[in-house]
């Protein structure tokens, strides 16, 4: 038996939703919205199902797919990226980065990754035969010091794992510590695998910076993106892996027996969705930016200290003021079974030295759910 995932918990995720479940609770936990996205691109995917191809698609994804995301790429970040020869579909972002992973860290490699860390991060380096080196980020601007990465940075590093915009802190990195980043994976010959699923989730007029746009990272990056996150099909498991040709040909054979395809009807849709005009993705944007506000005033107004949500589905809450006694973890356990609302400890996104007063809110929800779900919550912090 393989001791890696053996021993293993049962992700925070799936133990918040099983609590929700089993209190009847409003899920603000774990991260999905409540409209069942996009009706053209789903159209486009049913008409695939019914007058397309259904068989095995290209291992690489179709070509189509393939040009529509580098097409894409190259209007929304200026990256030129060759579609057949640096550009992949895999099945799920996690997919791609198990892949992009496995591919390049050998046992004994040290990885660097930043915590609060997505949880499958870790899993997959231990099974590559990696060593993680761990980074702790904290709130309320969770940002890369150069302190902290000279650290962990040395002649064993291999790769760094980089995750932005930041599940689950919902921070859009600047550019200045894109460049820091960039600097330290120059000096010290350093892969960087970066986890952009939420590149087009932001808000406020930011703007997404790829890690590989930065100069000197071109050859030394792996981009992975979502067609779930970027269109609110989470279901869909559409990722892609961009790279220069040396590390896609590696990625690939990993991919190839992995899940080695993905459903071709889907990859046809996702396809015309990246293809939509810009106002599409700036209206989604408005659209969860409306109701990450909505969220925000509600707690607010209840007393809860929200900090900024920048990207993603998600905003956090800083219990530390509140003098509540109670670690995030505890606060979410009572909140679930008390007031029937489930939330995310942030400290779950630690494996050392958590950050134990932060909780995760999902705001991806319709009024009625994130109005209910503020009722529900109206004396959480008055015990």
């Amino acid at each position: 038996m393989n001791d890696v995932f053996a021993n293993l918990p049962v992700t925070v995720f799936e133990a918040m939703s099983q609590l929700a479940r089993d209190n009847n609770a409003i899920n603000l936990g774990q991260g999905f919205p409540d409209a069942p996205g996009p009706e053209d691109i789903r159209r486009a995917a049913a008409d695939a199902v019914m007058n397309g191809y259904n068989q095995y698609p290209s291992m690489m994804g179709i070509p189509e797919l393939r040009q529509a995301i580098a097409t894409h790429y190259a209007h929304w970040h200026h990256l030129a990226l060759d579609p057949m020869t640096e550009v992949m579909v895999t099945s799920g972002g996690t997919e791609a980065l198990t892949s992009s992973i496995l591919a390049v860290v050998e046992p004994g490699d040290e990885v660097v990754v930043f915590q609060p860390v997505y949880d499958s991060y870790l899993p997959i380096i231990r099974q590559a035969g990696g060593i993680p080196r761990l980074v702790r980020l904290e709130p309320p601007h969770w940002r890369l010091t150069e302190e902290a990465l000279r650290k962990v940075f040395n002649r064993k590093t291999r790769a760094v794992l980089f995750n932005n915009p930041l599940n689950p802190a919902a921070v859009v990195y600047p550019r200045e510590d894109l460049e820091l980043l960039a600097r330290f994976c120059q000096e010290f010959d350093t892969i960087a695998i970066c986890d952009e699923v939420w590149e087009h989730v932001i808000y406020d007029g930011r703007e997404h910076i790829p890690l590989l746009t930065i100069p000197g990272m071109r050859d030394r990056t792996i981009k992975v993106g979502s067609a779930g996150k970027i269109f609110g099909l989470t279901g869909w498991k559409i990722g892609f892996v961009c790279a220069a040709p040396p590390l896609l040909r590696v990625a690939a054979k990993v991919h190839q027996f992995l899940t080695f395809t993905t459903a071709p009807n889907l990859q046809v849709a996702v396809a015309y969705g990246l293809g939509k005009s810009d106002d599409y993705f700036l209206d989604m944007r408005k659209e969860l930016a409306r109701s990450r506000d909505r969220l925000t005033k509600g707690l607010t107004s209840l007393g809860f200290p929200v900090l900024p949500s920048q990207g993603t589905y998600f905003l956090t809450v800083d219990l530390s003021p509140l003098g509540l006694n109670e670690t995030d973890e505890a606060f979410c356990r009572r909140i679930v079974t008390e007031h029937k609302v489930a939330a995310i400890p942030v400290s779950a996104f630690y494996e050392e030295d958590p950050v134990t007063t932060v909780v995760r809110f999902c705001f991806s929800k319709n009024d009625a759910t994130i109005d209910a779900a503020l009722e529900r919550l109206a004396h959480a912090i008055h015990r």
